[in-house]
């Protein structure tokens, strides 16, 4: 194979990998978003009842 040629696929294949880090890391912080929306209301709740418990 020329080079060239390699040099050309290398480059074609770190692009291919930055995309694919990038929806990897987008799609993680999608679910610690979503994580983060779902857990509030719970704590809410677990805080509320362990006051009315110790109170």
């Amino acid at each position: 194979m020329a080079p060239e040629i390699h040099y050309q696929l290398i480059l074609n294949r770190v692009a291919e990998l930055h995309a694919e880090a990038s929806n990897h890391r987008r799609a993680s912080q999608a679910i610690e978003g979503k994580k983060a929306q779902g857990r509030a209301p719970q704590q809410r709740l677990r805080a509320a009842f362990g006051k009315l418990r110790t109170a």
